[in-house]
């Protein structure tokens, strides 16, 4: 590990997957109750993936939550997942808005009177994800670089950031649109180091793509019953 002396925090933003509110574009192919479970798989991933780069760097981690997780796909397994880390809040009136305030509340597992401290967000899309990518964002972060994860659909996977205040850019940033990771990159200033590209999961096609680049994932294991399903 290098002497940065900025510590990152390692942010999840996710949202409990509970039928009918979670992938509600992969539920009109599979049906709500089977992409709320195919989103409960990429969370629990996810949460792997971020566990693993703790385990590495001991970066402390946040879950940036909202929704019901009594009515959430796999609920159990869920809550277990996140009682081993730090949950915060969703707050916010919009998507932007919600993220700008989670980059700032993940700083209050931090003592004030402790190091300087950054971001390294992710959401729940991408359960390809690996710790490996987490690492190398909070290592450039750390010296003092701004981080983005280009998605293939135009928007981004990943947002490092050293000062987490610069999330407030984020509010004037439409969101989920084809322009959405230029336009993140221009409201930073346009300095920004771009890690590889992933695929976001949001429709059916897109989870059978990273459902085949991870086999043994529980991911892949979920989009495989969904597919005998829908076959």
């Amino acid at each position: 590990m290098n002497s940065g002396t900025i510590v990152p925090v390692l942010l999840v933003v996710a949202k409990a997957p509970v039928p009918g509110l979670a992938k509600t574009r992969l539920g009109r192919v599979a049906g709500p109750q089977r992409a709320a479970d195919v989103a409960a798989a990429a969370l629990l991933d996810t949460l792997d993936a971020v566990s693993s780069a703790h385990d590495v760097t001991g970066w402390p981690v946040v879950v940036a939550l909202t929704g019901d997780l009594e009515q959430a796909a796999r609920s159990r397994a869920v809550q277990d997942a996140l009682a081993r880390v730090t949950v915060v809040p969703q707050r916010g009136d919009d998507f932007g808005a919600r993220l700008a305030h989670a980059h700032v509340d993940a700083g209050g597992v931090l003592s004030a009177s402790g190091p300087a401290w950054g971001t390294v967000q992710i959401g729940m899309d991408t359960p390809q994800v690996t710790s490996d990518d987490l690492v190398t964002a909070g290592e450039l972060l750390r010296d003092g670089t701004q981080v983005l994860g280009p998605a293939e659909d135009g928007g981004w996977w990943l947002l490092g950031l050293p000062d987490p205040t610069h999330a407030d850019a984020l509010r004037a940033v439409p969101m989920s649109r084809g322009d959405t990771g230029t336009r993140t990159v221009e409201a930073l200033g346009g300095d920004v180091h771009l890690l590889r590209p992933l695929l976001d999961v949001d429709e059916w096609p897109d989870a059978q793509r990273v459902a085949a680049d991870v086999p043994g994932s529980r991911f892949a294991a979920a989009v495989a019953r969904c597919a005998e399903a829908v076959a």
